[in-house]
């Protein structure tokens, strides 16, 4: 007689768990956070907890008893994965920052590290940000003599655009060129030759770039089946944020973690689907159910950040499109103003309504830096640019260069890289053109000898000028000394190369001592690290947004500044009042979307974004008549847009001048 073995519930009954997860979560959200086994698609809607409900979702996977490293959560930034985790450690203790969290770039990075020996991939490489890559090209560009054609090759930035999006967009060089570069096609062979040698080089040199990590990650899981495995039976459980974002390789990354024990939750919303431009497809969210049949649909539909009259103005405008998963948006905030909609007679009278209506919101005790004005595309803000300054508004307008762009941050790291990687031709070349009387030619042969030698740091023995042995030599004391202690704290090798680096730094900038401060920053990002390789990977993954100056300014201002910004750069964030402009034909939609079914429909969803972004009060106005040079005509019908949302939810405002 067969024995019956009865499986019992997995989770502890409910009494048992230290948190009152039904009363802290809605009923969507409850389901989502409770339901671990099998594939789930979690659709979630605008402002409807997605975050809250995956911070419970992981605590109350902890509290059931599954270890935290088995589970892995994907986000596409390592802020939000570490706020995530954070906020779980504080609902269930130390073991929440135990959960495997970050971006697929730098989850990549990390299981390469480990397992990439599979697909015959050394733990050594660095990674190269989009900088590194154009000095690359720049450099073999002009060893196979593109620079001298007659014709206009392009420039080292358009290059690696063009070879990131064929990677993103999963299309042939060719392809990338006659759709995005047409002005190039004589050079699709010489560019063709350029991106082998390119990948040649990579591979040579031991560097990867951020296509290249997944590309790598993707080979590793779907060619080694030892290595697939280990990875799945370490990760049993998989959430993907933002999945609507993700583009075609991350989706097949996704598939393949998940392996046979399909323990996946993707999460994201297809409405909110707007980076396309970036390689990624809304077709991944959509397709999920025909990739997993019996996957479990749950929806979050509860928004807790807009009025009813916001969201069914949302509502309506998403009933037009073509494609996507049916969803309304509902609200316990009932109370609110319908969405005024504002037709101007120009883009000078729309800026002086915007304008005019800020300082009227302000007065009515709304702060400056709790409004937005959201548009298409940045040139849109021109005109209100300069009546917000004739008004003395005071703004922001995001965007700007990242910290570690600056020149002698650049300086530091290339150093700290050729101590982790001796081999690394791109740092070696930075940091050789630094001291004096070494040029390009002479910085090449030197590093055609290091390549040669049996200590790479030992310089003793090259042939420079008299007044460059001397910068030779300092370098390579500091080098030898350095390389010899690797494995100490990052902090104390980047303390090594900046009293080696501080006479050039003194020499090369006027604002010595302000460039200094930012030094003395990253070394107290250094300072949260274990080892170089991990500093240098975090910095290559996502380095930080701000120098010091910026940050204190930030954290010491009083002042309040609206924000100016497209709608792509404000998606996550929100306002208690929205304006949109430009909502215009031609414009909002733009022209080039025109041409594409597809492409229309992703302006929609971004006009749904914009929309979304509003808490208590929303404008869309649109000037009534614009001369558009590109085309030769006259703009003057408000955008489809604006007419898909039924015209009793929206209210129309006049503009009379006194």
């Amino acid at each position: 007689m067969a024995r019956t073995f009865k499986l019992t519930n997995d989770q502890p009954p409910a009494s048992e768990f230290k948190i009152d997860y039904q009363s802290l979560l809605n009923e969507q959200q409850f389901q989502a956070a409770t339901q671990f086994h099998g594939p789930v698609l979690c659709i979630a809607g605008a402002g409807s907890g997605k975050t809250r409900t995956l911070i419970y979702r992981v605590a109350r996977m902890l509290e059931s008893g599954i270890a935290p490293d088995s589970i892995l959560l994907l986000t596409f930034t390592r802020k939000a994965a570490a706020n995530m985790l954070e906020r779980v450690a504080a609902l269930v203790g130390a073991q929440g920052k135990a959960v495997a969290g970050g971006t697929y770039h730098s989850f990549s990075a990390i299981t390469l590290r480990k397992y990439g020996h599979y697909i015959g991939l050394s733990p050594a490489f660095s990674i190269i940000d989009e900088a590194d890559a154009g000095d690359i090209l720049n450099f073999l560009r002009s060893e196979l003599g593109f620079n001298r054609k007659e014709s206009r090759f392009p420039q080292k930035k358009t290059i690696s655009q063009m070879f990131s999006k064929a990677n993103n967009l999963e299309k042939s060089l060719t392809e990338i060129i006659s759709d995005y570069y047409p002005q190039f096609a004589e050079h699709s062979e010489d560019l063709g030759r350029l991106h082998d040698e390119f990948a040649s080089y990579k591979l040579k040199n031991l560097l990867l770039d951020y296509d290249d990590l997944l590309i790598f990650l993707h080979r590793l899981l779907s060619t080694s089946a030892e290595a697939r495995s280990a990875i799945t039976l370490r990760y049993r459980y998989v959430m993907a944020d933002e999945y609507q974002d993700t583009n075609g390789l991350q989706a097949r990354i996704t598939f393949l973690l998940a392996g046979e024990g399909r323990n996946v939750m993707v999460v994201g919303d297809d409405a909110q689907s707007i980076y396309s431009f970036r390689g990624a497809r809304v077709a991944n969210i959509l397709e999920f159910p025909k990739v997993y049949p019996d996957c479990r649909i749950i929806r979050l539909e509860k928004n807790y950040r807009s009025t009813r009259q916001i969201l069914d103005a949302a509502n309506s405008l998403m009933e037009s499109a073509e494609e996507g998963f049916k969803k309304n948006l509902t609200t316990d905030k009932t109370l609110g103003e319908l969405p005024a909609r504002v037709r101007c007679e120009d883009e000078q009278e729309q800026a002086m309504f915007v304008a005019a209506r800020i300082l009227e919101l302000r007065e009515q005790g709304v702060r400056l830096d709790n409004m937005a004005v959201l548009f298409r595309s940045s040139f849109h803000a021109y005109q209100l640019e300069l009546e917000l300054k004739r008004r003395n508004i005071p703004y922001v307008k995001w965007g700007g260069f990242k910290f570690l762009e600056a020149g002698h941050l650049k300086d530091i790291i290339a150093h700290l890289r050729v101590i982790q990687n001796p081999y690394d031709q791109v740092s070696w070349l930075r940091v050789l053109l630094l001291i004096e009387g070494i040029g390009t030619h002479s910085a090449t042969d030197i590093f055609g000898h290091i390549r040669q030698a049996v200590n790479p740091y030992d310089l003793s023995a090259v042939k420079a000028r008299a007044k460059a042995l001397k910068g030779l030599q300092t370098l390579s004391r500091m080098l030898i000394s350095a390389s010899g202690q690797v494995s100490a704290p990052p902090a104390r090798l980047l303390e090594m190369v900046a009293d080696y680096y501080f006479p050039i730094l003194k020499e090369r900038f006027d604002d010595y001592p302000r460039r200094f401060k930012d030094i003395d920053q990253l070394a107290i990002i250094a300072g949260r690290f274990a080892s170089l390789s991990d500093f240098l990977t975090d910095l290559a993954l996502e380095p930080p947004k701000n120098s010091v100056d910026e940050a204190l300014a930030a954290e010491q201002s009083e002042d309040e500044s609206l924000v100016l910004s497209t709608i792509h750069s404000a998606k996550g964030l929100e306002w208690h009042s929205v304006f949109v402009i430009h909502a215009l034909e031609g414009r909002f939609p733009s022209f080039n979307s025109l041409k594409s079914e597809a492409d229309l429909e992703e302006e929609r969803r971004l006009m749904y974004v914009a929309v979304t972004r509003a808490a208590e009060n929303l404008t869309i106005s649109y000037p009534s008549q614009i001369w558009d040079p590109a085309t030769g005509s006259l703009l003057a019908r408000p955008s489809r847009f604006i007419e898909e949302i039924r015209q009793e939810l929206l209210e129309t405002w006049q503009i009379s001048r006194q």
